[in-house]
């Protein structure tokens, strides 16, 4: 039964697995070049140093020349979506043609058949999830020691929320399959859902999954607490946090000599001295708590959709 089932599904797999030929095409000859120049920069020396210009300059050099390229990445984000309704597409294709029969009256039981199906199927996904992984890990490597890991293009290529994603996309499309019978169109809803549940998440979900942390400091220099953290918010404001819409800009009748001549929630006012800065954050020590948190939410639906989906097939398929 397994090797018939692989058999049946090898086009797909090979289907995903060559969009995981492309992902490192484009990644291996860039990640090389990038983790060569981390090297050859001596910015391994300049992590945990937050007082050396040259330090800063050689970050800034680095990250500006690869990090529009991270950025381009983050659109890899759709990889697990796609391999997960790519292989979730021949257990729906075997119902809309009806060889399911032939298989249930070769004393294979509906109860093997699904549960052969489904577990191939899966661990075919979880095995892409974790070759995509190491991927995107490996790559963003020197950019995480620097940067660090919460930024979005990099948090949802990396951990294990990867294999949620890969999963959830796995799991809706065949739940809407077994129902519609229609392949293509299951497919492309599933992939339609999949998207839009990872922008809601991405945008609006994620931050609030845990309750995020405040800062106030005054000052050019934030708090070190904030290095490497997901800066949700940044914005001027009072000692108390209290935030302030400011810009610069000359008061009518200002007295010569003040530092700065600031406009306050639309008053003029004079500002001698440092202002203050308040941001709320996610701290880079939640890192694992959010993506285990996201991870089961995304695992969790798409366990229940599995389960849907097997029920259904069982009962309902004839």
């Amino acid at each position: 039964m397994t090797w018939v089932t692989w058999r049946q599904q090898r086009t797909e797999v090979l289907i995903a697995a060559g969009i995981l030929a492309l992902v490192a095409v484009v990644l291996l000859p860039t990640g090389i070049e990038m983790a060569s120049a981390y090297h050859h920069d001596g910015l391994a020396a300049c992590l945990g140093q937050t007082t050396s210009s040259s330090c800063d300059d050689a970050i800034h050099v680095f990250t500006g020349r690869f990090q529009s390229l991270g950025n381009l990445l983050a659109w890899f984000t759709l990889v697990p979506g796609l391999i997960g309704v790519v292989l979730a597409a021949p257990f729906v294709l075997e119902l809309e043609n009806g060889t399911h029969r032939l298989a249930w009256t070769q004393s294979i039981t509906r109860r093997r058949w699904i549960t052969s199906k489904l577990a191939l199927t899966v661990g075919g996904a979880l095995l892409a999830a974790l070759v995509l992984t190491l991927l995107m890990t490996w790559w963003h490597t020197p950019l995480d020691r620097l940067n660090g890991r919460m930024d979005n293009s990099v948090y949802d290529t990396e951990g294990i929320v990867v294999f949620g994603y890969t999963l959830f996309a796995l799991g809706l499309a065949i739940a809407v399959g077994v129902v519609w019978r229609r392949t293509i169109p299951a497919v492309v809803i599933a992939f339609i859902g999949y998207f839009a549940a990872r922008i809601t998440v991405d945008t609006w979900l994620r931050q609030r999954l845990v309750t995020p942390l405040t800062a106030t400091w005054r000052g050019d220099f934030a708090p070190a607490r904030l290095n490497h953290a997901w800066l949700i918010s940044q914005q001027p404001s009072d000692k108390l946090g209290h935030p302030i819409s400011l810009k610069i800009g000359r008061c009518a009748g200002a007295a010569a000599g003040h530092v700065k001549d600031v406009i306050v929630n639309g008053n003029c006012v004079v500002q001698n001295g440092d202002s203050y800065m308040h941001a709320v954050y996610q701290p880079a020590s939640r890192f694992w708590l959010l993506q285990g948190i996201e991870t089961s939410m995304f695992g969790g639906t798409a366990l229940v959709l599995i389960l849907f989906a097997a029920w259904w097939t069982h009962q309902r398929a004839a």
